[in-house]
């Protein structure tokens, strides 16, 4: 067998994580360690893309603070992930939103995308 297969199978979280897509809104909840100390830093904005296969899946999410946009790059396979939580389900036409980084205000706002619960 390979042994990066191996080596991945092995860091391997295996979480079970919710369906998201670009255009959502969602909390990451991120440990955080400081020294000795740990924590969990709630991480919340819009995913403008999700890239990569497999275990080396990741996603980008943007959030405005204090008017300057941040963005962050989570791997799903994250040991310090701890959950994640979908706020709003956004209705886009593209896979990749680059186009809010030009945005500001109420430009910027993503329509909500209608959902309809299974029993």
């Amino acid at each position: 067998m390979d042994l990066i297969k191996i080596a991945e199978q092995a860091f391997a979280t295996k979480k079970e994580l919710p369906e998201f897509l670009p255009g959502d809104t969602i909390t990451v909840a991120y440990r955080i360690k400081e020294g000795n100390k740990e924590r969990i830093q709630q991480y919340r904005g819009v995913v403008i893309k999700i890239s990569g296969e497999g275990d080396k899946k990741r996603f980008t999410v943007r959030k405005i603070s204090d008017n300057i946009g941040v963005e962050r790059i989570f791997p799903i396979e994250s040991p310090f992930i701890d959950s994640i939580t979908i706020n709003k389900y956004g209705r886009v036409r593209r896979a990749k939103l680059y186009y809010l980084r030009k945005l500001t205000g109420k430009k910027a706002r993503i329509k909500e995308r209608r959902i309809i619960k299974k029993d």
